[in-house]
């Protein structure tokens, strides 16, 4: 089997939307999709991907290699949003729903805990493969797997031919411990995605909490630079007051400042920060 430095190296985001893209416009197409064999196919859908990306190195085999991957996926990813979509209740928004999808995802098994490939789920999301349905029947979480959906209904669907060989199904349950399986099950579900989402609640309240604090602190810190800037210019003026030359002014202006010093000192000795007052001053002058 080819390496995958041998192959192009690590998919990026752009050459899995560009593999289903010409996946998807080859293996739909109106008039010869249905009647494509294999090894045309992929012949077709090669020549479709290096149109989207020229001079790429990847190969007939890489291509199907890599959908056979992101084929099985996004099949669970579907299966995902399905059961997310029976257990959807009034009132829950979108968020919420995703949030169910992925841990059915994650509880599948066999693969990743997180479904990433959304770039590729929009470009196949409405063929009819891909058609989320959702079904009735229960499943287990972190237990009994969703329904298989990776096996193909069409050969066009089958990115590699593999065996399959059929196990022997279990014998099924009696009627009274489905009852009591499928009641722990709904409660232990329900159990865990409150849990998720009171943390997800508990989290926007923390940040929130945050960021008020955040601004209380900006505008004390605001409120007592103000402050401080009015006190040094208060004192610069005061300053200015008692150092005012009153020598050659007329009686009337040299009464003024007189009375202005008197303010600073009143200021300065009762430690009034208030509006200047001079009131008094002049009524003990009359």
């Amino acid at each position: 089997m080819a390496s995958s430095i041998e192959t192009g190296g690590a998919w990026s985001t752009m050459e899995d939307v560009s593999l289903c893209e010409a996946w998807l416009r080859v293996c739909h197409c109106p008039l010869s999709g249905n009647e494509m064999k294999f090894f045309h196919m992929w012949k077709k859908i090669h020549a479709e991907f290096c149109e989207k990306i020229p001079d790429s190195p990847r190969t007939e085999m890489a291509l199907s290699s890599r959908w056979k991957l992101l084929n099985k996926e996004m099949a669970k990813w579907r299966d995902a949003w399905a059961k997310a979509m029976n257990l959807y209740r009034s009132g829950e928004n979108r968020t919420n729903e995703l949030i169910q999808a992925q841990m059915w995802f994650g509880a599948t098994g066999g693969g990743k805990k997180r479904f990433t490939h959304h770039e590729c789920w929009e470009v196949v999301k409405y063929c009819k493969r891909f058609t989320i349905i959702p079904t009735g029947p229960d499943v287990v979480l972190n237990e009994t797997p969703l329904r298989d959906s990776t096996t193909s209904d069409s050969p066009l669907d089958s990115p590699m031919s593999e065996d399959s060989p059929i196990q022997k199904e279990p014998r099924p349950i009696g009627r009274k411990a489905a009852k009591a399986k499928k009641a722990g099950n709904s409660s232990n579900f329900n159990s865990k995605f409150l849990e998720e989402i009171a943390r997800q609640n508990s989290i926007r309240i923390e940040m929130e909490q945050k960021r008020q604090d955040m601004e209380v602190a900006i505008q004390a810190e605001q409120s007592r630079e103000k402050e401080y800037l009015r006190k040094k210019d208060q004192q610069k003026t005061d300053r200015e007051t008692m150092a005012m030359d009153t020598s050659h002014m007329s009686l009337e202006t040299k009464q003024y400042w007189k009375l202005e010093r008197r303010d600073v000192m009143r200021r300065r000795l009762f430690q009034d920060d208030g509006p200047s007052n001079t009131d008094w001053l002049n009524d003990q002058n009359h």
